[in-house]
């Protein structure tokens, strides 16, 4: 086993990589941005090297920074985490260029999957059925024929990421430009690639993906599904396993279908293989296969019992898998919620600046994967997720009210978070009852507005203790002009306009 590991990524995952790495033995190293000095990975790693200013491309983006990291620490082995650099075949193969071990699959299958483009010829080929979509050359002109030939609506995607990034919905005609300008700026802000594919936009559908674990022999399993049709700007936002909405026909032939795309592409590690399914004709449709661990992994560490980071650790030693499919099962039910500084109310636009005051919850069956702590400040430059609550439960009805439960016992005072819109959402009939789709947010919340709180006493006195805050412009100009860029205003701070803290 490694003795000591470079974690090439920040926030909560970057923690929770750093947790892992403790448990098992391993001295972790962080690597920082000069926005992150004091955030919390910096704090929890055994060793912290700088990378450079804050713009990820100067930073986590710089694969020559970051195996300078690896060599001033003397790391055996690099992880990536999720996002950045994590699905970057040429980071891998310049990790293992350098004589390190990338910890995921090779730098061929990252090639393979990575790029969604020939993500979906490959699949295609080895007889699993694919959303209708182009992928061909992709200047204006080819999508805009091609979006004419699949019929509106189609999915704008960036052929070289994913996470929602460099995704935009075109309902028609007169939006395609628009949308294929702002994917391809932030396809190239977030994963150094601009290139754009068209899939057909599915309505209403069920969006159920498979995680996979494989060894180096080529024993490759699944670890059932998670369902994460609740999305807001394609990203998801409450994911849960099981599905409510799959059977055990169902489920068994999903599974078998992502051990299958795994297996076509010698796959390695962890990774997930996304599907879409038609909730009426209930047909499945491979969507992509993330070369990587998801950020909603945790529900299935708390549904079938396994530690994913750890096996990830294993299987890049060279480990093998020491279980079977028959030794897999699902026991109980678990929820995530994803916790962000934004507000639902005004196109879950983010917010940044300092968190005065964080209480987390606790009790039995809740887990929390955070990223900061009272005093942090959530930055502008990088994604606005300050944490995932997790809860495990005997049943699903136990586990939403668990859910609830914990959201509401959650303290997050400074800026305004989604935490009451999460407890909207499922609190809303639809969810209850396991009908939700990948419309849910749009159909049911597109004028949410929170309810109207009194303030709490500790805000108002973590308020006026506080230094005064101001609103954080957008990164560029650039971004101002962008109707799609998350960043174009920097306005939305609770403390500051006379909005009220969230808790």
């Amino acid at each position: 086993m490694f003795k000591k590991v470079l974690i090439a990524n920040r926030g909560e995952i970057a923690v929770r990589l750093i947790r892992a790495c403790r448990e098992m033995g391993i001295l972790a190293v962080a690597v920082y941005s000069e926005a992150d000095r004091s955030a919390l990975h910096v704090r929890t790693a055994d060793e912290a090297v700088l990378i450079g200013p804050p713009p990820p491309g100067e930073s986590y983006l710089s694969i020559k920074r970051i195996l300078e990291a690896a060599g001033k620490s003397s790391a055996q082995a690099v992880h990536p985490g999720y996002g950045f650099l994590s699905e970057n075949a040429e980071f891998a193969a310049a990790v293992q260029d350098a004589g390190l071990v990338f910890v995921g699959p090779t730098p061929e299958t990252i090639r393979a999957m990575g790029d969604k483009a020939r993500a979906r010829a490959r699949i295609q080929a080895a007889g699993i059925p694919v959303v209708p979509g182009y992928q061909g050359e992709d200047g204006n002109g080819p999508l805009r024929d091609a979006a004419r030939a699949l019929g509106y609506p189609v999915l704008v995607k960036a052929a070289a990421g994913g996470g929602g990034k460099g995704m935009r919905a075109v309902w028609k005609e007169d939006q395609l430009y628009g949308a294929l300008a702002s994917a391809r700026r932030e396809s190239r802000y977030a994963f150094g690639d601009e290139r754009l594919i068209l899939e057909k936009l599915v309505a209403n559908a069920r969006h159920v993906e498979f995680q996979i674990l494989a060894d180096s022999s080529g024993c490759t399993l699944h670890l059932f599904e998670r369902e994460c049709s609740i999305q807001r700007r394609h990203q998801k936002i409450i994911e849960e396993t099981p599905s409510p909405f799959l059977d055990s026909d169902l489920r068994r032939e999903m599974g078998a279908a992502a051990v299958a795309a795994a297996q076509s592409v010698d796959y390695r590690n962890a990774g997930t293989v996304e599907f879409i399914v038609d909730p009426e004709s209930r047909e499945f449709y491979f969507l992509e296969m993330n070369t990587r661990l998801q950020v909603e992994h945790p529900i299935t560490e708390m549904a079938v019992g396994i530690d994913l980071v750890q096996w990830q650790l294993r299987l890049a030693a060279g480990e093998p898998l020491a279980i079977g499919q028959e030794d897999l099962s699902q026991r109980g039910h678990a929820i995530e919620c994803r916790v962000y500084a934004e507000d639902p109310s005004n196109q879950f636009l983010p917010v940044a600046g300092r968190l005065l005051k964080v209480v987390e919850p606790g009790g039995p069956g809740v887990r929390v994967d955070s990223g900061v702590s009272s005093g942090d400040e959530v930055s502008v430059h990088y994604d606005p997720l300050i944490s995932k609550v997790i809860v495990h439960a005997e049943s699903r009805p136990v586990a939403i009210r668990r859910m609830q439960a914990a959201l509401k016992e959650y303290v997050l005072l400074g800026l305004m978070t989604n935490l009451e819109f999460l407890h909207a959402a499922l609190a809303h009939p639809d969810f209850q009852q396991g009908k939700a789709s990948t419309s849910f947010v749009e159909e049911h919340f597109a004028n949410w507005q929170p309810p109207a709180e009194m303030v709490p006493p500790e805000a108002l006195i973590a308020a006026a203790l506080a230094e005064p805050q101001s609103p954080t412009p957008a990164s560029n100009g650039q971004a101002q002009n962008d109707p799609y860029n998350p960043w174009r205003r920097g306005d939305h701070f609770r403390l500051g306009t006379g909005g009220t803290p969230s808790a």
